[in-house]
């Protein structure tokens, strides 16, 4: 350890120096410093034009210095930071990662809080007035334990962890050290110390992974699922209820802040997509990558609300066979409630959706992709479940480590391997739990270890004022031939019975029920993809159809009748639709108690016409209905 004397107002090339003049050989570019003895090295070259005091260091304070060796002849002083040239009038913390990050606005509503849970005045130790405040009623953190313990909060919201994480130092000092790191267990390649080849030939404890000791993750990036109305849900229901054959679909949603926890984020799903799947009874075949993703993203973006894919959601249903209207209870605490199969697609799924940070040395960090699965309670009633899976298991898995198992509540660890093409390395691993006599034993995970060890649980409900953005589901659903067959035909005949002119001459009711009917996600989606519509039109049809006022303002859909796109949209419509009689119009001043005469006449007149046509045997007295001449039960001739 070095005692390195700097004043405050120093720049960081200053302490740079310093810190040359105390190693030999050491490469200027190379200098990272920390604020703990491992993670969070942030190189020196970011740092260039800041002052001690922005970076949050005062008197006192250890800094670890990583580097590594160069070349002998450059000079002490001759380091990356350029003291001597003009500082550039660009913000130096544009170069870091972390700040060129573009957060989500449910993560910049939070950073805008302080988070803190207020607290009213406690009658028996406030000895204060109304207007007082003492350390027995004064807000506490939102990561407060005790709060957590008493409204059964088991994991700390991400804002709320956050807030944990970071030092009680300035803001400056907090964004020049982003306190998050995602978690990895690949070796590092090359190794930083340079002094063998690199992995799988060689490895040592400067490259390779340190043991791993699997624990519960103390957050989570959503504390809640949302599911904007039942009917989203019955409407993937039908598709298992007609054939018996589980279902997969992409949530589409948004993420709001979620007030029941302290700093929390909710997602909020507003549709459900299905992408082309096989289903069978006990599982499904799903393809991936998603070949309309980015298409359904794009529009998905235009409503009113932004939406985007908050998770995915599938079906584990089997019906009981004394009872073919409940299903078998098959997720409890006695088998599992995420196989390990799933557990790793889920996993798979957040590592290819990374959250966008501030907070995190890569500018990524944590996933916010929710797994809801469709499966039966203890009663035998379909239920929903929430989850997303921890840290460490999505590293496992980028480091494959891991596959499933026989046994659906266990992951299996795989053999290391140092082969060229498919070297792996796979690090000690533990995990603990309570023995029957109450004490805590830590046990290796290899060969295999419980599942539950990567599960991270959400919650879940319904809204009580449902006002979802889609107020439609009975547009045919995407992706289910043969059950429901998406047909431009069928949506031209509809849109002609329910269209309106762009004068907006027809009833009002008229127009209530089009706007009704236009939104829905799957009829959005497939006119998408027929290119009656242009770009344009289509995101201008998404935008009206989810605005908040569509059922009760009318005339706001007089911006989308009276596009261009829209008119030639319904001259299609009209074209296509059957050709009416001349006297239609006239048809539609005649009663309807006509109708129903002509039609009760019509149908006595075929009664008397297939009675006609009964013959009696004068033998057997047999009524025959055919036009044979002899009898079918005795053979005589009918006469």
């Amino acid at each position: 350890m070095v005692h390195i004397r700097c004043l405050r107002k120093d720049d960081i090339s200053k302490l740079v120096d310093k810190i040359l003049e105390t190693t030999q050989g050491a490469d200027p570019s190379s200098i990272t410093i920390s604020n703990q003895p491992r993670g969070n090295e942030t190189p020196v070259s970011r740092l260039k034009g800041r002052t001690l005091q922005s970076l949050g260091l005062k008197h006192g304070d250890m800094v670890f210095v990583g580097y590594k060796s160069g070349p002998l002849s450059a000079p002490p002083g001759a380091d990356t930071t350029d003291p001597g040239q003009p500082v550039s009038s660009t913000p130096h913390s544009a170069t870091n990662v972390w700040d060129r990050v573009q957060e989500h606005p449910v993560d910049l509503y939070w950073r805008q809080k302080d988070g803190k849970i207020p607290r009213n005045r406690d009658s028996r130790f406030c000895k204060h007035g109304p207007n007082g405040m003492c350390d027995y009623c004064m807000p506490v953190e939102p990561y407060d334990a005790a709060y957590q313990a008493e409204h059964s909060i088991k994991h700390l919201s991400f804002h709320a962890y956050l807030r944990k994480m970071y030092p009680k130092t300035s803001s400056s000092a907090a964004q020049a050290l982003p306190p998050l790191t995602p978690t990895s267990y690949k070796v590092k390649v090359p190794c930083p110390s340079g002094g063998h080849p690199s992995w799988p030939a060689g490895i040592c404890t400067a490259c390779q992974p340190s043991p791993i000791t699997l624990q519960s993750q103390p957050f989570r990036m959503v504390d809640h699922l949302e599911i904007a109305s039942q009917d989203i849900v019955e409407r993937f229901l039908q598709a298992w209820r007609a054939t018996g054959l589980q279902r997969f679909g992409w949530l589409i949603g948004h993420y709001e802040p979620y007030e029941k926890v302290p700093m929390g984020i909710k997602a909020v799903v507003e549709a459900i997509h299905e992408p082309p799947q096989e289903g069978e009874l006990d599982g499904l075949t799903l393809g991936l990558p998603w070949e309309d993703e980015p298409r359904v993203r794009e529009l998905a973006q235009s409503a009113t609300v932004p939406l985007t894919i908050v998770g995915y959601i599938f079906t584990d249903l089997e019906p009981t066979a004394e009872d073919r209207t409940k299903n078998v209870y098959k997720r409890h605490s006695q088998s599992f409630f995420v196989s390990s199969l799933e557990a790793i697609f889920a996993a798979t799924v957040q590592n290819a959706y990374p959250t966008p940070s501030k907070s995190s040395t890569t500018g990524y960090f944590g996933s916010r992709m929710v797994t809801a699965i469709l499966s039966a309670s203890e009663d035998g009633q379909v239920d929903i479940s929430a989850y997303q899976v921890s840290e460490q298991a999505c590293a496992m898995v980028e480091a494959d480590m891991i596959e499933a198992s026989v046994e659906p509540g266990i992951v299996r660890v795989k053999e290391e391997d140092r082969n060229h093409e498919s070297a792996r390395y796979v690090p000690d691993v533990f995990y603990r739990y309570k023995n029957e006599y109450g004490i805590e034993v830590k046990k290796s995970a290899k060969p295999c270890f419980p599942v539950e060890y990567l599960l991270v649980n959400v919650t879940h409900g319904f809204p009580q004022n449902p006002s979802p953005l889609f107020r439609s589901t009975n547009f045919a659903i995407e992706n289910r031939p043969g059950l429901e067959d998406q047909h431009v035909e069928n949506l031209l005949g509809s849109l002609n019975q329910l269209s309106v002119s762009a004068q907006g001459n027809r009833e009002l009711s008229n127009r209530v029920e089009l706007a009704k009917w236009l939104s829905d996600w799957h009829l959005v989606v497939f006119l998408d993809s027929t290119q009656l519509l242009s770009k344009d039109d289509i995101k201008n049809l998404i935008r009206i159809v989810t605005s908040p006022g569509l059922t009760e303002d009318s005339k706001l859909l007089d911006a989308l009748v009276k596009t261009e796109g829209w008119q030639t949209l319904m001259t299609f419509a009209h074209e296509s639709a059957p050709s009416q009689p001349s006297n239609s119009r006239k048809d539609q001043d005649i009663p309807q108690e006509i109708f129903d005469q002509i039609a009760a006449e019509e149908a006595a007149s075929r009664e008397v016409r297939t009675k006609s046509r009964t013959r009696i045997c004068p033998h057997c007295t047999f009524e025959n209905d055919h036009s044979g001449n002899d009898c079918e039960v005795c053979g005589l001739p009918l006469g």
